[in-house]
């Protein structure tokens, strides 16, 4: 069997995008990244202090740069923020680098994922619901344009979820094996 290319998550907060990518990676053996944490790694900085001193557009610069940095390795895998699939040269650098999986879910689970993170800069303005109605109006078709492979996350566990992945995975890689 062919080996596995480098997975790569996309999808809005609160989907599971860092619980089921280090989870994945574990089954996999395999290094696992967020691209958040290494920014914030990188700069010493969380990303709300990116936010207010940089603004979006540097935060998305800084993202850009990290996603270029995090696909030219090989054998990983990969959880990228809500909104990195918003600029093009983020996603042909995402879809060219490996299999992308866009985990979805719905603004009602998001809502309840998020509800008490602070950490989410573009949730800290007016209503939460509206806020994340809009992200999704933009961003699915977005995800969906750049995925491989779309996965439902709403209420199911993250294991769960990595068992799919990694059987739809390897059918996309071997389209012959037996079908478990």
């Amino acid at each position: 069997m062919q080996a596995l290319p480098n997975l790569i998550l996309v999808g809005p907060m609160g989907a599971g995008k860092s619980t089921i990518g280090r989870l994945l990676a574990a089954e996999l053996s395999r290094d696992f990244f967020d691209s958040d944490h290494e920014i914030q790694a990188r700069c010493g900085a969380d990303i709300p202090w990116i936010f207010d001193v940089e603004g979006e557009a540097g935060f998305r610069d800084r993202e850009t740069q990290m996603i270029h940095d995090l696909t030219g390795r090989e054998g990983v895998v990969i959880a990228t923020g809500g909104g990195a699939v918003l600029r093009e040269e983020n996603r042909r650098l995402l879809r060219d680098s490996g299999t992308v999986i866009y985990l979805y879910t719905t603004v009602e689970q998001q809502l309840k994922r998020t509800a008490k993170d602070r950490n989410r800069p573009l949730l800290q303005r007016g209503d939460r619901e509206q806020v994340l109605r809009e992200m999704f109006a933009l961003r699915d078709p977005l995800y969906r344009a750049t995925a491989d492979l779309v996965v439902r996350t709403d209420r199911r566990g993250p294991r769960g979820v990595v068992g799919e992945i990694v059987r739809r995975v390897q059918r996309l890689v071997d389209p012959l094996q037996c079908k478990a």
